[in-house]
């Protein structure tokens, strides 16, 4: 099976790395950080910044021609873990059925500032 790079117009890496690639029916992201695609730039705040980690895993899973009923795992990596309840309502918007919920895994982690949260997913289509 061909591997084939997942590219987001805007939403780009500064090492020569795809969004995401895609073998068959998988897809894993690369890391997913909260820069805006229009601007380049990140949001001060944590819940600003989890709006734009969901909208670039929205959009690089469209690009990818999937959806998120089709991820299986997400790993978040945050500065500070006292965020996570400002995560979940983002979290809770994208997967609100309880019984269809990816696993997730979500870890301290120490993040280039301004950052304060980014994730990476790994999805599996059907067929």
């Amino acid at each position: 099976m061909a591997r084939r790079s997942i590219h987001v117009d805007g939403y780009s890496h500064q090492n020569p790395i795809p969004v995401a690639s895609r073998v068959g029916n998988v897809i894993a992201s690369s890391v997913i950080s909260a820069i805006k695609p229009e601007t380049g730039e990140t949001p001060e705040s944590l819940e600003e910044q989890c709006e734009v980690v969901f909208a670039n895993m929205r959009a690089i899973l469209a690009a990818g021609g999937a959806t998120p009923e089709d991820i299986v795992k997400v790993s978040f990596y945050m500065a500070d873990l006292s965020g996570r309840q400002v995560m979940n309502r983002f979290w809770l918007e994208m997967f609100p059925d309880a019984d269809s919920r990816p696993a997730r895994h979500t870890q301290h982690e120490q993040l280039m500032p301004p950052r304060l949260i980014s994730a990476d997913f790994i999805a599996v289509l059907d067929g």
